[in-house]
């Protein structure tokens, strides 16, 4: 009797010691994006990249403190709305989540990092790119692509420089990203000899530019460079050409877009011309490989933002292998200092959370897509 009541013990105890060994603990990372809604495409695109970042660490294997980690993406929705970021960012908060990707638009980021500061959770925005963004000084917020200071400056020299134009008209979107972008363009233009000779706004919620775009016909633009996303940039396109404006066009990363390209239609031809942060699929260090696995695993092909979202989601999971810990006071310091190769190239951060080699390459329309000008 007394054998078969030890024997009984210590195949508990064999038991428990066995569940022990292969403890394992949750980690939540949130994402947070437009998942409904006109750029729905993009948000998605980025939810997928730190989904199969996320999968690709749990494949991995990570232990922390001797328990095994298992990493869990919790998405929400800001709807590209700044209001209803704020709710997301605290929502996120709320559920215990270790670390934020996203948001995908600067007007959503910028409202939200505040939550995130406040709580002590880093963010990483694979694609907000107002400078306004990390110029507030919030220790918590970090982003792995070129700010709009330098998509302008480069889009703004291309066109001074390259296609020799003297005259362009503007028109943004009056969102944090539009007119950030539209203003960076328009300062760096002046300075080498750009005359804006027409400054108009809409919303990115518009979808009539007639009045906009028959003020700017008036003043004879060489081109009309755009600040805002391809929901609006497609529609206006089509209306200049039906105003029979044949200007040249140019934009920026949010017009840069594969649905761009179906939004536009005919209208977009030759004489157009966009900027995205970062490298082409071709120079990134890990693109070509990326873009089959991404397309492979969700049965889509990468709108823009994926692989920078991948390399977000990694600057998380890098900080707390390094730090060996999920708690975000004890791995922030090692994602203000960490350094490793990701699919779009080298991430490290400077003091404000910008990413320190944030490219720019500027792309041309050809022969039905965009084509990266050597």
């Amino acid at each position: 009797m007394k054998s078969t009541w030890m024997m009984r013990a210590f195949a508990l105890a064999s038991l428990f010691m066995a569940g022990s060994a292969w403890a394992e603990v949750v980690v939540k990372i949130g994402f947070a994006g437009p998942l409904s809604g006109p750029i729905a495409h993009l948000g998605k695109d980025e939810e997928y990249g730190a989904r199969l970042a996320l999968e690709d660490a749990n494949a991995a294997g990570l232990t922390l403190g001797g328990e095994k980690v298992r990493f869990e993406l919790v998405a929400e929705d800001d709807q590209a709305d700044p209001r209803t970021a704020t709710t997301v960012a605290q929502r996120l908060v709320d559920l215990g989540v270790r670390g934020v990707v996203g948001h995908v638009t600067s007007g959503a980021a910028i409202p939200a990092s505040r939550i995130y500061d406040q709580a002590g959770i880093p963010h990483v925005t694979p694609s907000a790119t107002s400078p306004k963004l990390t110029q507030q000084g919030y220790r918590t917020s970090f982003r792995v692509i070129a700010n709009d200071l330098q998509q302008g400056t480069a889009m703004a020299r291309y066109a001074a420089d390259t296609l020799k134009l003297r005259k362009v008209a503007i028109i943004d979107d009056r969102t944090a990203y539009g007119q950030g972008l539209a203003d960076a363009f328009a300062e760096a233009g002046r300075k080498l000899g750009i005359e804006v000779v027409g400054r108009e706004f809409t919303n990115d919620k518009a979808t009539d530019f007639m009045a906009i775009l028959t003020r700017v016909k008036a003043r004879q633009p060489e081109a009309l460079f755009y600040g805002g996303m391809d929901p609006q940039g497609g529609p206006l396109l089509r209306q200049m050409r039906q105003l029979g404006m044949n200007t040249q066009f140019l934009g920026g990363d949010g017009a840069c877009t594969a649905e761009m390209l179906k939004l536009a239609g005919p209208a977009l031809k030759e004489g157009a011309y966009c900027t995205q942060s970062g490298l082409p699929k071709t120079k990134m260090p890990g693109g070509e490989a990326f873009f089959a696995r991404f397309k492979k695993r969700f049965n889509m092909d990468v709108q823009l933002y994926a692989p920078y979202s991948y390399d977000a989601t990694n600057a998380l999971i890098q900080a707390i292998k390094t730090a060996g810990s999920a708690d975000p006071a004890r791995y922030l310091p090692a994602l203000q200092t960490i350094r490793f190769n990701g699919i779009t190239g080298p991430i490290a951060f400077d003091e404000r959370g910008d990413v320190r080699e944030g490219g720019v390459t500027l792309f041309r329309f050809e022969n039905g897509a965009w084509v990266a000008v050597p």
